[in-house]
């Protein structure tokens, strides 16, 4: 009996996780790596090793340090300095799930008051049944 519970939440906790993915398809997401970089882009796919497809991605980098140096030099010592950071876009992109930092969903308010409303009536639902 203890296994066949095991067994089962395994299950719900698996589908419960590739619901999740789905809902995520083709929603902006910000992929931060371990050098850095962020990756803005459609979420198209995932695999077993967390490698993560992005469409239409636009790949953003922090100014060297050289150029840093170079920004700091030409400044007074107490003002501030304010760097943008580069962008190019990429197009279709892999990102290697070893190197991934952090995960960020785009949503706007919108969308999350509807997850929201969905969610609570899944759980009016649940509680109507228990």
């Amino acid at each position: 009996m203890i296994q066949a519970r095991g067994v089962a939440a395994d299950a719900v906790s698996k589908q419960d996780a590739s619901d999740y993915l789905q809902s995520l398809l083709n929603k902006n997401l910000r992929v931060t790596t371990t050098d850095s970089r962020m990756f803005w882009g459609g979420f198209k796919c995932t695999d077993s090793e967390s490698n993560i497809v992005l469409k239409h991605t636009y790949e953003y980098r922090h100014p060297s340090l050289q150029k840093q140096a170079e920004e700091l030099a030409g400044t007074a010592a107490t003002s501030t300095v304010k760097m943008d950071m580069t962008s190019r876009y990429l197009g279709l992109v892999v990102v290697p799930g070893k190197h991934i930092v952090k995960i960020e969903v785009e949503e706007f308010k919108s969308q999350m008051k509807s997850r929201d409303k969905k969610r609570s009536g899944e759980e009016w639902k649940s509680q109507e049944r228990g």
